[in-house]
């Protein structure tokens, strides 16, 4: 008799403990529902990099670029000038559509520089003309970039995600101030 009270006791064990489990998946139901979910990207705060622009072009040794004129949909997302390491000067932008693009400059070696702001992206022999300067396209697995041809000094890269649509539209933009 003793192992049939003992089977029994087991089965209600195990009830209890599917009824608990249950229980448990219900109740985490009901709360992911009634928990808000936003599954949109989240909101990038805009940043105004006026006073860091005119820090760059005080101290850099080249003519610091940003871009004028650009409509309200592309936001600036990033900025920083590292005078100690090559005058390093860096500009990034959430563009229309949620690509990434950025302006980099700097008078570090300008093969090792170019590697580095395009995340390892190949030059092609495809040049277009931007404002009467010639550009290089860049093509890579993760960032694509125009290569501003002919500067001396510095090297300027227009590199992201976006489009070569885009990056050429970051590109026109361009002042030196």
């Amino acid at each position: 008799m003793g192992g049939v009270a003992g089977k029994s006791s087991m089965q209600k064990t195990a009830r209890d403990m599917i009824l608990s489990l249950g229980l448990i998946g219900l109740v985490s139901g009901v709360v992911w529902l009634f928990i808000p979910h936003d599954d949109s990207a989240p909101d990038l705060k805009r940043v105004d990099y006026r006073v860091d622009l005119l820090t760059a072009r005080r101290a850099a040794s080249y003519p610091v670029a940003a871009p004028e004129g650009l409509p309200e949909a592309w936001k600036p997302t990033s900025v920083r000038f590292r005078g100690d390491e090559g005058d390093a000067w860096h500009l990034g932008y959430h563009a229309p559509g949620g690509e990434y693009v950025a302006v980099e400059q700097s008078t570090q070696k300008r093969l090792l520089f170019i590697e580095d702001a395009t995340q390892g992206a190949e030059k092609t022999e495809v040049t277009q003309r931007i404002d009467g300067r010639t550009w290089t396209r860049y093509e890579g697995g993760h960032y694509d970039a125009l290569v501003l041809e002919g500067t001396e000094g510095s090297t300027t890269v227009v590199t992201g995600t976006a489009s070569f649509g885009q990056l050429t539209e970051m590109a026109e933009a361009l002042r030196t101030g």
